[in-house]
């Protein structure tokens, strides 16, 4: 029996798409403010961490233009054409951030430079440790359904973003309260092993299925699994 397509309809997509090129304006514009209250913050207090989080809300600046370039096309022809130079970018968003992150932690460890306590570096991580879930998903969502790895890989950035703030948030505390500047940096590495795996994947092109190339399976065979997807993709985890 033919397999017959489960994808969305072109109404459907158009939709989705529209849904992730606001998500995407929205992360963009939240990022540039916050890379410079950042940035500043960080430069007054002395704070790398505070610095290395307003770089890597710059490198989620570049990962979340990179699918408003991908998605500015009209055509879902065209935005497929260039999912996997969007994913190439994305993976290696997450390969500079995790080398920075990983250089900036191993200098917090041999003890270069003590920073000063932040009041609004702390306000900045705990504001976005709330408003960052909700952005990554929202749009891991709608990239799902689309069948778009390049939206999923950039949901995770933001997630990796909400991570960072997490860590950051916990490193700028104690810091302040307790005097403990080593809590952050260990953190930090264990961030960027996983920016390291979330960059392999986004250069492999995992992270989701395209569902209009899902289909019925002919009669006497069986799914790859219950949502279509084929081994290797994560759009229904």
């Amino acid at each position: 029996m033919a397999a017959i397509s489960l994808g969305p309809s072109p109404a459907r997509r158009d939709a989705l798409a529209r849904r992730i090129r606001l998500l995407v304006a929205a992360t963009i514009i939240y990022n540039v403010i916050e890379a410079v209250v950042a940035i500043t913050a960080g430069t007054l207090a002395s704070s790398t961490a505070l610095v290395g989080f307003g770089l890597d809300s710059v490198i989620e600046v570049s990962s979340a233009a990179a699918v408003a370039w991908q998605f500015s096309a009209r055509e879902h022809a065209v935005r497929e054409a260039r999912e996997k130079t969007t994913l190439r970018i994305i993976a290696l968003s997450f390969f500079a951030l995790a080398a920075y992150v990983t250089v900036d932690a191993v200098r917090a460890l041999t003890g270069t430079g003590e920073a000063e306590r932040s009041i609004p570096g702390i306000v900045l991580a705990a504001l976005s440790l709330a408003v960052m879930p909700f952005l990554s998903a929202a749009q891991r969502r709608a990239g799902r359904e689309l069948g778009s790895a390049s939206a999923v890989a950039d949901s995770k950035q933001t997630l990796l973003c909400t991570y960072l703030s997490g860590v950051l948030l916990v490193g700028l505390v104690l810091n302040a309260t307790l005097g403990w500047s080593w809590a952050d940096p260990i953190a930090a590495l264990v961030i960027a092993a996983i920016a390291t795996k979330e960059g392999r994947d986004a250069w492999q092109g995992k992270g989701c299925c395209a569902p209009s190339a899902a289909a019925v399976p002919a009669i006497g065979t069986e799914p790859d699994d219950a949502c279509g997807c084929r081994p290797g993709c994560d759009c229904c985890n």
